[in-house]
């Protein structure tokens, strides 16, 4: 059973940075998703096991950069210029799909943290 713990989330004024960090305890693809009360998932950011490739919602494309520890299994979410939309709660999840890719869909995902609640006031 892959473990993961997210942590970083915080209350945040809009405008402001904050980077989430994920630990696994071993290294998949893995990625970021968000969930705001009344809404479903959603997908936020993906990388694949190398770190070599990403991606990101349209939402978020070039605010948020999804990186990860080359030496170790830790993901992280380094997220700038944050809007009060971005309000929501925040999981990693890990997928035992091919190494080579990232995955964009919820139902791609194996293995979910406990999630970390991200808090933009305007």
């Amino acid at each position: 059973q892959v473990q993961l713990v997210e942590s970083g989330g915080r209350l945040v004024q809009a405008g402001g940075s904050l980077r989430l960090s994920c630990a696994a305890s071993e290294r998949y693809p893995m990625g970021w998703f968000r969930q705001a009360p009344g809404n479903e998932r959603q997908f936020v950011a993906a990388i694949n096991w190398s770190g070599g490739r990403t991606d990101y919602a349209d939402s978020v494309k070039g605010r948020f950069t999804i990186s990860r520890d080359n030496a170790g299994n830790t993901v992280y979410l380094h997220m700038n210029t944050l809007k009060p939309e971005d309000t929501a709660v925040y999981y990693c999840a890990a997928t035992t799909l091919s190494s080579s890719y990232y995955y964009i869909r919820v139902h791609e995902y194996d293995y979910w943290g406990q999630g970390t609640q991200v808090t933009v006031s305007s």
